[in-house]
């Protein structure tokens, strides 16, 4: 989106009508045509499909486009070089948030690159929104549940897995946790005051698996886990409607 306005080129993002306002104005100040739908995947999709066919736009995925996924893996390229420099050793578990699974995938393959097997590799997942939890129990690609509403605090993780993602998780994830609604608001909370990070919801899904009682007991220094690291996916976040969730659960 940021190239919109520096060059001639003209970008539509497809939006659901309930994504934050935050995350609207920013698209709008990069100078980005907004198009909202209703909140399923399947009718972004539908109105991606009807925009490319109508205009002969060029359609980028968020999460399965290859090029996308390898500009995600830079994340822990920089990830691993800083951890050596600081800590001097190498990160024993990643945590990972994981909606789409661009973002994921990407820093997986270079993870599985740089580090091999010594490094755990964990994808974070809303409960409502389940999809890679399920896939990976499953061993096969699932969607959303058809009555699933999405209606989760993590919005950037509704997106679900897709063909170029999923053999990715299957081949190469070792473990993929899921964390309440109320877990991924007192994550964000934590990091925004001990921190002073500005993350959105999505990001303190990670966090929330880190402090998560089912993962400390699984992943522990004796098995020689020490050196976690978390990624934090983002900071498109309504501040004022967020802390009103926190509010209203007695945050």
């Amino acid at each position: 989106m940021a190239s919109t306005a520096v060059t001639t080129v003209n970008a539509t993002i497809v939006m659901p009508n309930n994504a934050p306002l935050v995350k609207k104005a920013a698209v709008q100040d990069f100078g980005a045509e907004i198009v909202m739908v209703e909140n399923t995947n399947e009718a972004r999709e539908e109105e991606a499909d009807r925009i490319v066919e109508t205009t002969g736009a060029k359609f980028v995925h968020p999460s399965e486009d290859p090029r996308v996924i390898a500009g995600q893996g830079t994340v822990c390229l920089e990830f691993v070089e800083q951890v050596r420099e600081i800590a001097g050793k190498d990160l024993d578990a990643v945590i990972i948030p994981v909606g789409g699974d661009g973002l994921a995938s990407g820093n997986i393959i270079c993870l599985r690159g740089l580090l091999g097997d010594k490094v755990k590799i964990i994808l974070a997942e809303p409960s409502e929104l389940d999809d890679a939890k399920r896939s990976f129990t499953e061993g096969k690609l699932l969607k959303h549940s058809p009555d699933n509403q999405l209606n989760s605090v993590a919005d950037g993780l509704k997106t679900t897995l897709g063909p170029n993602t999923w053999p990715v998780v299957r081949d190469l994830v070792d473990d993929i946790f899921t964390v309440s609604e109320e877990e991924i608001l007192r994550a964000t909370k934590l990091v925004w005051e001990r921190l002073k990070v500005a993350i959105e919801p999505s990001a303190g899904v990670g966090v929330a698996v880190a402090r998560n009682t089912e993962f400390n007991q699984k992943y522990t220094r004796d098995k020689g886990i020490e050196n976690v690291g978390i990624i934090l996916c983002g900071g498109n976040v309504d501040i004022i409607k967020i802390a009103s969730m926190m509010k209203g659960i007695g945050l």
